[in-house]
């Protein structure tokens, strides 16, 4: 298809709008493959007409953008990006590719998962981990060394033998289907946006300034290469070499080493099947040649190298018509409208509902009622309207509107500024609101009252029988016989369950109770430090912040939350029927030179992250504080420390380095 100069100059501005939206704002409005089918469409041009090719052009350079407040770091060797097959075709010729340059007549290929997150650069020196660095153009990355050492899986200090003074490895940081989950749900209840799959939540978890902040987000990684430092002849054995020095690697299962086109294809269709299992996402499967000696003479194009290539699995895609579109409205007010579908088959599931997160994105879509739509899952797990079939809409069809006033309780809804979310602002009694609090105080990882599901709590509150989480406690076995469903044995084995949880600890407790903001790390700080429910309930602002790892925006919801005259009212009747949440009580050796000490923390550490440290003074009975005092017994100061050093040598307060730390653990 012939193409104009004019159609070649706007598909790049398209394309690099799109590589904003992804890279930068991680809010993509495409699919990858609608993405790559795009590039495509740029390199039939750019062959026809290559003297029209720019250095902008997407073709011609890796683009992941830099962000502002991260300085920016070189790589050791080139991080490139691989080029996208979709077909069994496209690997035959990759494969006559290789043959053709290498002069073999029977490659070896070297297989993997490709996992669908951020590409990272990861450099120890003296075998202590010294630097993190993402793709950026290729060339330079941002310096996010501090975001990364929050992954717990990943090695500070390699001790073994044979590590070379500079060693770079390089892997893929992913957020977990279960993280990524969990993070949506949070954004939606805060009124935020919801992420449009796990790799941008990710992506946009390492570009947060605040190290504590991505530790809350639960990051992990997967290696797969040496990338300087230390030669390996086979692709293959770099992933026992990692394993070796405790690196997270893909299971075995899912490496393989073949000379055959038929074995990849099986491969293929193996990952294909088990890939809704996995805990992570991913998009595809990666084909190394397998001899390391050949990468330089082999050489690159373009942006990509020319010994591997990713065969990227098409985006499983299900047509069906909305039926209709719903309010939910969550536990703080925010109204979720969601498609009701025809129901259909899509990755393993029926699909029935999606949602569709808020106003701006129905708008966005132009989502109407009965129109034909094409639906996917984000992360392989949340399914998402992701277009509409303009040409099957009917002539008198009308846009959708949020409605004005809760669907539940009739009150006039508000929009917050600086936010998507649209607000039921009648936290007190809308019914909405009262029912999801009630599923998350007794839901795992808060009170965890075993059997007692969603339905089931949903069947108490219609029932009247519970209406706040107080009367969960006053229930008793005949009140559970008298639902749908329940006989002697159900009813006792909920009621004990009931019963057992009065005595979760209370960072649980807290937890449960839904204060906006506060996740399970905050939950767990504030029961540390504040120590009782009592205490927590007077808690004053300027005490919260003295917390490190508390900040402004949730000293002011906690505050808010126990000024709520419902809220204390709900607490004193926990109280009274017999909740006592329980202090894990804190053992540590009182000689210990940081037992009582009061720290604070400046500047950059290298062996440790900011959280990591915190974690190591509060188990050894320390205080770690934001601000440095006359009563602050250390500062615990890294490279480039700031004001905090200024002050602490006025106040007189010891200064000591992460040597010294070390030492004294």
């Amino acid at each position: 298809m012939k193409a104009t100069r004019a159609e070649y100059e706007e598909l790049i501005e398209t394309l690099r709008e799109h590589d904003r939206r992804y890279y930068v704002e991680c809010k993509p409005t495409i699919t990858d493959y609608d993405y790559d089918v795009l590039v495509f469409r740029l390199l039939e041009i750019e062959k026809a007409h290559p003297d029209w090719i720019v250095p902008s052009s997407p073709t011609q350079r890796v683009d992941e953008g830099q962000t502002r407040g991260f300085k920016q770091a070189e790589h050791l060797a080139p991080m490139l990006s691989l080029q996208n097959t979709y077909s069994i075709e496209e690997i035959k010729d990759f494969i006559d590719r290789v043959k053709k340059l290498t002069h073999l007549s029977h490659p070896t290929f070297s297989l993997e998962l490709k996992i669908d997150g951020v590409a990272i650069a990861i450099r120890y020196k003296n075998g202590f981990l010294v630097q993190a660095i993402t793709r950026g153009d290729g060339k330079k990355g941002d310096d996010v060394t501090q975001n990364v050492k929050t992954i717990h899986t990943l090695p500070m200090h390699l001790k073994e033998k044979d590590i070379p003074d500079l060693l770079e490895v390089r892997g893929e940081v992913y957020l977990s289907k279960k993280d990524f989950l969990l993070m949506n749900e949070q954004r939606q209840e805060e009124g935020l946006e919801p992420w449009a799959n796990p790799r941008n939540a990710c992506a946009g978890s390492l570009k947060l300034l605040d190290a504590k902040e991505v530790y809350k987000r639960h990051l992990n990684l997967i290696t797969y290469q040496v990338s300087y430092g230390h030669e390996i002849p086979l692709q293959s054995a770099v992933h026992p070499y990692l394993k070796k020095h405790h690196f997270p690697v893909l299971e075995s299962i899912f490496l393989k080493k073949t000379q055959y086109i038929d074995e990849i294809e099986e491969y293929i269709h193996f990952v294909a099947k088990k890939r809704h299992e996995l805990p992570f996402d991913i998009d595809g499967i990666v084909i190394k040649f397998d001899d390391t000696s050949y990468y330089e003479s082999m050489g690159m194009t373009g942006k990509s190298p020319r010994w591997a290539v990713a065969y990227k699995f098409a985006p499983e895609q299900a047509v069906t018509r909305v039926l209709g579109i719903t309010i939910q409205v969550g536990r703080t007010g925010v109204l979720t409208p969601v498609a009701e579908l025809e129901p259909v088959f899509l990755s393993g599931s029926t699909i029935s509902r999606a949602s569709l997160h808020n106003e701006e994105e129905v708008e966005r879509k132009d989502i109407r009622v009965h129109d034909t739509v094409y639906i996917e899952k984000a992360g392989e797990i949340i399914p998402q309207v992701v277009k509409v079939d303009l040409e099957k809409r009917s002539k008198n069809s009308s846009k959708w509107h949020m409605p004005t006033h809760c669907p539940f309780c009739d009150t006039k809804v508000v929009k917050v500024e600086n936010e998507v979310a649209v607000r039921c602002p009648n936290s007190s009694s809308c019914p909405a609101q009262g029912m999801r609090r009630l599923h998350f105080f007794v839901a795992k990882g808060a009170m965890d009252v075993e059997h007692l599901g969603d339905k089931v709590v949903e069947k108490l509150f219609e029932s009247k029988l519970v209406q706040r989480p107080s009367d969960f406690y006053r229930l008793s076995i005949e009140d559970l016989l008298s639902l749908p469903g329940f006989k002697e044995k159900s009813a006792k084995n909920l009621y004990d369950s009931i019963q057992e949880s009065k005595k979760r600890s209370l960072d649980r407790f807290i937890l449960g109770l839904g204060i906006p903001h506060v996740g399970a790390q905050s939950a767990h700080l504030l029961a540390n430090r504040i120590g009782s429910l009592k205490k927590l309930i007077e808690v004053k602002k300027e005490d919260l912040l003295r917390i490190d790892g508390i900040g402004e925006k949730t000293a002011d919801a906690i505050v808010a939350f126990f000024d709520h005259p419902i809220h204390r009212e709900d607490i004193e009747l926990l109280i009274e029927v017999g909740v006592e949440p329980t202090q894990v009580k804190k053992s540590y050796d009182t000689d210990h030179p940081f037992c009582k000490k009061t720290f604070c923390l400046t500047g950059t550490l290298t062996k440790y992250t900011r959280q990591e440290a915190t974690d190591l003074i509060l188990k050894h009975g320390g205080t770690v504080v934001n601000s440095v005092t006359k009563k602050t017994d250390y500062l615990l100061a890294g490279d480039e420390a700031g004001s905090k050093l200024e002050k602490a040598k006025t106040a007189g307060v010891k200064i000591v380095d992460e040597d010294w730390f070390e030492k004294h653990l």
